[in-house]
């Protein structure tokens, strides 16, 4: 059974963003993967952002991260780019800490005009970071989310276009098994 890690990268307490990650992480454990959902947000601030690595939460984030055969980033979008606290966790990361690994990134924000935050903004530092198998991002308008509704996005074409992304994440996820294999 692959190990699929969803990290959530909203420092909010009530987030659409770990909401819609949530759901990812439902998913993909429907389709027989060990998926584990991990709020960057519960990590301790201060050893984040100084990147104590020897911290024990900081170093079992990590791990999990190492151990798992697919990678889920979830991000709001802010300022037209990805989070500041999922940045401070990918600078915590070795160099080549995504090889080998099937990555879905996923955005959350007000608007389509930030939709080419994946490419523009965030694929590149997956790249430096040794993801080569990532499937296509997925932006989500944070007004088809609602977490008190039955199965959390309410228009049905946001719905079928996450569904393709996380079949195609599935996808990527057996075919860098067999590559490492």
């Amino acid at each position: 059974m692959p190990s699929i890690l969803v990290v959530s990268a909203s420092p909010s307490e009530k987030s659409k963003t770990a909401a819609l990650a949530q759901h990812v992480a439902d998913r993909l454990t429907s389709m027989e993967m060990e998926a584990r959902h991990l709020r960057l947000r519960d990590l301790p601030p201060e050893a984040l952002v100084r990147a104590d690595t020897k911290n024990t939460q900081i170093a079992e984030a990590a791990a999990l991260l190492k151990d798992a055969q697919g990678v889920v980033l979830v991000t709001p979008t802010y300022k037209a780019s990805y989070s500041g606290l999922l940045k401070v966790f990918l600078d915590l990361l070795p160099q080549y800490a995504l090889a080998g690994k099937a990555i879905l990134p996923l955005a959350t924000g007000g608007t389509l005009a930030h939709a080419l935050m994946l490419d523009y903004a965030l694929r590149p530092v997956l790249h430096a970071l040794g993801a080569r198998h990532s499937v296509q991002g997925h932006f989500v308008i944070e007004s088809v989310l609602d977490p008190t509704s039955n199965g959390l996005i309410t228009d049905v074409r946001y719905s079928e276009m996450l569904d393709q992304v996380v079949g195609q994440f599935d996808e990527a996820v057996k075919f860098a098994a067999n590559s490492v294999a």
